[in-house]
């Protein structure tokens, strides 16, 4: 294989990997923001997230967005850990649609694809004409990247090193497994792989005609190419939340297990798949009086097709097998990566739409998702104490990405309420304690804002190398000790009503303000007595007064519930 050949075969790959990457950001583009709501909102049973995971793969064009999509689903809260097992097994069969494309026989028109959505992309100015015409370009680039590796390969049937690695890979099925592996990991694209064995097989032939890569030979590539497209969600996950990891693993261990299976079994595969061939009109007869250029299109076409059903149909027996055992699949990878789940999902709990006629009743769920979102405060006010003592990802992450859902949690109660005012008639009191409850879901939100501006405070201070003193924690710690009581005692109060607890943090909150006084004064002590870094006096500080804000906000939450008892008694939620 001469060196212009190579080009060819690598610059071919290219235009593959990019006419594909392009054909997904074009359906993207025209399908909009609605598929990621599709993806997030339409996969409550593993069944559902399996066909949603299918869908969303065929539109994309890539089973490794499609994970690392999901990966970050579950890291945020939006998706639970069996949702995104039941779209990453979808996935794995909707990537299986790219074989297909490959296998149609449509590469003679790749130029004219190339052409009419070239003048689509630049001759229109519609924006979506445009996405069409940038699909329309991609598909034929894609078709033209194939032609040009097909064209570099045929040389490689005169190759002998080239026929004995075949052979080998004939007596070796894991070696093929491996080269399907190693392959798919380079490109990071299973379709890619998968695309240049098709074209591989289709036109690497003797001078006999016959092809120089069997069924068989091809079947442990194929099956290599599904581990290796795992490497990208892998990837996705680091860094990321221990669910997300979960994820992640869960599509390793997929993939991996039915490789390995279905290699155990190869013969009776390989033997399956001839018979689907069969029934379906495409049996291969070799016939050693018919010549090489006669021979070439129905072997390429044979080929391509036999690889696109093995990788369908895998994926497919894959899938239906594990779909009963999606729990076994979560028990295990939380096994793999152990651990409490650091995310609360983003869900409600409460809320429910379906009695927002009647006030009382749809103000009293609102009440029991507010006391939810500040147990997440809590949660949050708890570790952006950890994190100033011991920085670490873990809680960075979880910080965060709790932050993320109270966010979400306030814009989904403050719509709920909202709602409610505009679906029935209100009284007054109503009306106002709706206000009330509204301002509460806000400051909760605002406690989950200055916990991760502790975080960020708490990153400074790692990068800069800023420790505080044996006697600076200690001051913190006493801050914190009162604000996270308060906190607490705010979801005892939102939940239960409770007038004491509310009217016990009303008085805690002056507490606090003596202590931030308190401790601004013992740290200028500090420093003047050189024994605190001077450098952690602004954080210091900073921190101290944001930690008096929290008691604030719990505060303003106790006024509320404090406010909220008339309501309570005269709507007879509460005696």
């Amino acid at each position: 294989m001469d060196i212009k050949s190579i080009f060819a075969l690598f610059g071919g790959l290219a235009l593959f990997v990019y006419g594909m990457q392009q054909m997904g950001e074009g359906l993207q583009k025209s399908a909009g923001d609605k598929m990621r709501n599709f993806l997030a909102m339409l996969t409550g049973t593993p069944l559902r997230g399996v066909i949603v995971g299918e869908l969303v793969t065929m539109i994309m064009q890539s089973s490794s967005a499609t994970t690392v999509m999901v990966i970050g689903f579950t890291g945020a809260g939006l998706m639970s850990l069996t949702q995104a097992i039941g779209v990453i097994m979808g996935a794995n069969i909707g990537t299986t649609m790219t074989a297909w494309i490959v296998a149609a026989k449509i590469d003679e028109y790749a130029w004219l694809f190339v052409a009419v959505g070239f003048i689509l992309m630049f001759a229109v100015k519609k924006p979506k004409i445009r996405y069409i015409g940038q699909i329309i370009f991609a598909f034929g680039t894609l078709f033209v990247g194939l032609n040009s590796m097909g064209a570099a390969m045929k040389p490689l049937a005169k190759s002998q090193a080239f026929a004995d690695l075949l052979i080998r890979i004939k007596d070796t099925p894991v070696l093929g497994l491996l080269v399907g592996s190693g392959v798919t990991m380079v490109v990071q694209s299973s379709s890619a792989s998968i695309g240049v064995l098709q074209t591989l097989a289709g036109t690497a032939l003797d001078e006999a005609g016959t092809p120089l890569v069997s069924l068989y030979q091809a079947i442990p590539i194929l099956f290599g190419s599904n581990i290796g497209t795992t490497i990208t969600a892998l990837l996705a996950a680091i860094g990321a939340s221990r669910v997300a990891k979960r994820a992640a693993a869960a599509h390793t261990i997929f993939n991996v297990f039915g490789s390995v299976v279905f290699m155990l079994l190869l013969r009776p595969y390989t033997s399956l798949v001839n018979s689907l061939l069969g029934l379906i009109g495409h049996d291969l007869i070799a016939d050693s009086n018919t010549g090489l250029a006669s021979m070439m299109t129905p072997i390429a076409n044979y080929m391509r097709e036999s690889i696109a059903i093995s990788h369908t149909v895998f994926n497919v027996i894959n899938t239906v097998v594990w779909l009963p055992f999606v729990w076994l699949l979560a028990k295990i990878v939380r096994l793999v990566v152990p651990g409490e789940d650091p995310v609360v999902e983003k869900k409600l709990a409460y809320i429910d739409y379906k009695v927002i006629n009647n006030p009382a009743i749809a103000i009293d769920l609102a009440t029991k998702e507010l006391a939810r979102m500040t147990e997440i405060a809590m949660q949050m006010t708890q570790d952006s104490h950890q994190v100033i003592k011991v920085h670490s990802d873990e809680l960075e992450t979880r910080i965060f990405s709790n932050e993320d859902t109270l966010d979400y949690l306030e814009n989904e109660i403050v719509r709920y309420l909202s709602n409610i005012i505009m679906s029935a008639s209100m009284t007054p009191e109503s009306s106002s304690r709706i206000a009330a409850l509204m301002h509460a879901a806000n400051d909760i939100e605002r406690i989950g804002d200055y916990c991760s501006n502790i975080c960020d405070n708490s990153l400074q201070m790692k990068n800069a190398g800023i420790v505080f003193s044996p006697l600076a924690l200690n001051d913190l710690d006493q801050a914190y000790g009162v604000v996270e009581d308060m906190v607490r005692d705010s979801i005892t109060a939102l939940r239960n009503s409770d007038i004491a607890i509310a009217r016990r943090i009303i008085a805690n909150e002056n507490q606090v303000d003596e202590i931030e006084e308190k401790l601004r004064a013992s740290h200028m002590e500090r420093l003047d007595n050189g024994t605190c870094n001077p450098q952690s006096t602004v954080i210091f500080l900073e921190l101290i007064h944001t930690v008096e804000r929290i008691s604030d906000h719990c505060r303003n939450i106790a006024e509320v519930v404090d406010r909220g008892a008339n309501y309570l008694v005269h709507s007879g939620i509460k005696d």
